[in-house]
């Protein structure tokens, strides 16, 4: 999985339980992902089209250091669909803790929001990408 962004829990993002509002960090998600999304496929022209259900195995507390981690699923015609990982990270350790996960789809839009295909070029990085990955695995077996 690739770091797509990283935050520090605030006081300000905190609710009455003391741990990180759900939707901020639905709204944190959302952000890295589209810029994550955005960068693939060399537009800025993603929408989020759907967030998946967002199971949050975690608290975030104060101070908690937040990763978050993107990964393509697959590229369709016009739509990118992402696995979403937030961890909480340890400055002490290094570990770091599973705190929510996600699968989000961003569509190509053109100027009047209707869905645009993703490029040939971008289609052929993807797959040249996927194969370049089941190289590494099948070496590392």
């Amino acid at each position: 999985m690739n770091l797509i962004s990283k935050k520090i829990c605030m006081a300000k993002d905190i609710g009455i339980h003391n741990n990180l509002f759900g939707g901020t960090l639905m709204e944190w998600i959302d952000e890295a992902a589209a810029a994550f999304a955005t960068e693939y496929c060399y537009t800025p022209n993603m929408v989020t089209l759907r967030v998946g259900e967002l199971l949050f195995k975690k608290p975030v507390k104060t101070g908690n250091h937040i990763r978050i981690y993107g990964e393509v699923i697959s590229l369709g015609n016009t739509s990118i669909n992402l696995k979403i990982e937030v961890r909480k990270y340890s400055l002490y350790s290094g570990e770091e803790t599973l705190v929510c996960i996600t699968n989000t789809t961003f569509v190509r839009i053109d100027d009047d929001g209707t869905p645009t295909p993703i490029g040939e070029s971008i289609k052929k990085m993807h797959r040249e990408r996927i194969a370049q990955a089941m190289a590494a695995t099948e070496v590392l077996a």
